[in-house]
């Protein structure tokens, strides 16, 4: 007799990696690093950041992103949503201190909203909702290198003495440990773009090992210093609360923003998902840089709302997938709604939608 089988719902993803986060939040909370290994962490871990950054330069492929300008109208929605209207959202939260949120989860809800936008993650629920998937991959990469620039000015504008650690030094440090690898990739992408496709897997371990690494040393710190009794249990059930009102919030405005400003519904998709999601891969180590020993608490926002979004926009996704099917299957030709409306008759859909082929340098 065959035991039955606990199974995690399809439409309730849980990220791997983001059990691995946990993991290593809890190996910092019950063995920080302290002293002389702290030390030596750190350092190993600013090397790390620096390769990070090195590898998502030597990935992006520049002919890709000049070939995806056609789409400027949609590049420019998408970092409107993302370096715009996010920070805005952020800035209007700044009225829940200290009602839901300390002056410390501020300052890391504030930093997620000025992160850039995911790729992978972007290009994957493009694809399962049938959407302009060429589209994505450009308009997160855009996001991705624009944020590289655009992420510490805004944080020197808006955070200011709020953010912890952050001054012009940590200004001149993103230079130095984020944008100079990066650029240092991107000029010699033309000589190491085959070994980089070649071990692609093993290169996607230093990935996220280095993130992992970011993560532990600023928990580490946190815990040496007391960080973690400012905040209690009531408070990081507040900013869940808070955050999937962003989340929700930016869906809402990127579905229906997109569809006045008159994109075919393959573009809308792309739109939603590359809009609405922030990377991950790229706030842990900017956040490293910028807070410094305030980083554990700094990054804990993004930890949160990158799994919750990821639920969310797979539910999405499924649906308008579904959607699909269903038009398909009774051989509509119309173009089809948001998720939960009927098609309107009468309307042509757009064929922006391609296969899902994950580029080299899709990154969270």
């Amino acid at each position: 007799m065959r035991r039955p089988q606990l199974k995690i719902p399809s439409w309730l993803p849980v990220d791997g990696y983001i059990l691995a986060l946990i993991g290593t939040v809890v190996l910092a909370a019950l063995l920080p690093a302290r002293g002389v290994v702290a030390t030596g962490a750190e350092g190993v871990s600013t090397g790390a950041v620096a390769l990070l950054f090195f590898l998502y330069g030597a990935r992006l492929s520049t002919s890709e992103a000049m070939d995806g300008l056609r789409h400027w109208r949609l590049h420019l929605t998408v970092l409107a949503f993302t370096f715009a209207v996010f920070p805005l959202l952020g800035l209007a939260a700044r009225g829940l201190v200290p009602y839901l949120l300390t002056p410390q989860l501020y300052t890391g809800l504030l930093f997620l909203c000025l992160v850039p936008s995911t790729i992978q993650s972007s290009i994957a629920f493009t694809s399962i909702a049938r959407g302009n998937v060429a589209a994505a991959i450009c308009a997160g990469s855009f996001s991705s290198l624009v944020g590289i620039v655009i992420t510490p000015l805004l944080a020197a504008a808006l955070l200011g003495g709020d953010g912890g650690g952050f001054s012009a030094d940590s200004l001149l440090s993103i230079v130095f440990q984020l944008l100079v690898p990066f650029l240092a990739g991107q000029l010699l992408r033309r000589w190491i773009s085959g070994f980089l496709t070649r071990h692609k897997k093993v290169l996607g371990y230093v990935d996220r090992g280095s993130i992992l690494l970011v993560v532990y040393t600023a928990f580490s710190t946190g815990m040496v210093q007391g960080i973690w009794s400012k905040v209690s249990f009531w408070r990081l059930a507040e900013l869940v609360a808070v955050e999937a009102v962003l989340l929700a919030v930016m869906l809402t405005l990127t579905t229906y923003g997109s569809r006045k400003l008159g994109f075919p519904r393959a573009d809308r998709i792309a739109i939603t998902f590359a809009g609405s999601k922030k990377s991950l891969a790229a706030g842990l180590p900017m956040a490293s840089v910028l807070f410094g020993a305030q980083a554990s608490l700094a990054v804990l926002p993004l930890m949160l709302f990158h799994q919750m979004q990821l639920m969310v926009c797979a539910v999405i996704a499924k649906r308008y997938a579904r959607q699909a099917e269903a038009a398909e299957a009774a051989g509509e030709t119309g173009e089809m709604g948001e998720p939960g409306e009927a098609a309107p008759a009468g309307q042509t859909e757009s064929a922006g939608a391609v296969s899902a082929a994950e580029p080299v340098g899709a990154r969270r």
